[in-house]
C-alpha cells in the first residue's frame, strides 16, 4: 500500500521524487490557501502582499492591521524555521523520516485549523487573527521542507517565483533564432516541465479546497491532513522499529 509513496520524504532522494512530493505539496498549499480566504478573507502564501499590507496599514494609521500582518509574516518565517530545526534534528538522529517530520506538524496543524473554524464564528475578533497565523506558520513550515530537500529547485507556495520561471522558459521556447552564427537560444524543457506541473498542482489543489470548503467546510481539512501523514507514515513507522525492535 505504501510502496508507490514510500520514497517521497525518504532521505535518499532523486529528482524525481523531489517533483512528485512537490507536486503533492503543491496541492495541499493550493487547497489550504483557497480554503483558508473563504475561512478568513485572507490568502496566507503570499508573504509579499503581506508586507505590502503592513506598509500600506502603517500610512493609513491602521496600526493594529499593521502589527496583525507583521504577525502573520513573523508565523511563516517560524514556520520555516521550525523546518529547519525538525529537518536538523531528525538527520542528527539518523532518522528516515526527517524530511517527514515538518509534514506530520503541518498535518497537525491543519486538524487544528479545522477545530478553530468551529470557534470562529463564534469569537471571531479572536479566533480569526489566530487562524491567519496559523495557516502562515503552515505554509511557511511546508514551503520550506520542499526547498530545503531540492535544494531550492522546487518550491510550493511561491507561485509568483513559479509562473516568472515558467514566464522565461517560455519566452526562451518561442524565441527566433535567426542568426546561425551565435548561440542558440533553447529552452530548458524539463524546467519547464516541472514549473508547469507545479503551477498546476497549486490550481488544482486551489479549486478542491475551495470546492470542499465550499460544500463541506472546516471539515474539508482532514483529506488534506490525511494526505500528508501517508506521505510521511511509512518512514516513521521504519524508524519505530528500528528503534523499538521488540516492540
Amino acid at each position: 500500500m505504501f510502496a508507490p509513496i514510500r520514497g517521497f520524504t525518504s532521505v535518499h532522494r532523486t529528482p524525481q521524487a523531489d517533483l512528485k512530493l512537490g507536486t503533492v505539496l503543491a496541492f495541499v498549499a493550493g487547497a489550504a490557501n483557497a480554503g483558508g480566504f473563504l475561512a478568513v478573507g485572507q490568502y496566507t502564501s503570499h508573504m509579499t502582499g503581506m508586507l505590502s499590507s503592513v506598509a500600506d496599514n502603517v500610512v493609513l494609521g491602521q496600526f493594529t492591521l499593521a502589527v496583525a500582518g507583521l504577525g502573520a509574516l513573523l508565523a511563516f518565517t517560524l514556520g520555516a524555521m521550525t523546518t529547519a530545526w525538525l529537518v536538523n534534528w531528525g538527520m542528527r538522529q539518523q532518522l528516515r523520516s526527517a524530511y517527514g517530520l515538518p509534514l506530520l506538524l503541518e498535518a497537525l496543524a491543519l486538524l487544528v485549523f479545522g477545530l478553530f473554524g468551529a470557534a470562529i464564528g463564534l469569537v471571531t475578533h479572536v479566533f480569526v487573527p489566530l487562524t491567519v497565523v496559523l495557516l502562515c506558520f503552515i505554509m511557511g513550515l511546508q514551503n520550506a521542507v520542499i526547498t530545503k530537500i531540492s535544494n531550492a529547485t522546487i518550491r510550493t507556495t511561491h507561485v509568483t517565483g513559479l509562473v516568472t520561471d515558467l514566464g522565461i522558459e517560455l519566452g526562451k521556447l518561442l524565441y527566433l533564432n535567426r542568426q546561425r552564427n551565435t548561440q542558440p537560444v533553447r529552452a530548458n524543457r524539463q524546467r519547464l516541465r516541472v514549473h508547469g506541473q507545479l503551477v498546476a498542482s497549486f490550481l488544482v489543489g486551489g479549486l478542491v479546497g475551495a470546492l470542499g470548503f465550499k460544500q463541506l467546510g472546516y471539515i474539508s481539512t482532514v483529506p488534506l491532513a490525511a494526505l500528508l501523514l501517508l506521505l510521511v507514515l511509512r518512514p516513521a513507522l521504519d524508524d519505530w522499529h528500528r528503534l523499538h525492535p521488540s516492540a
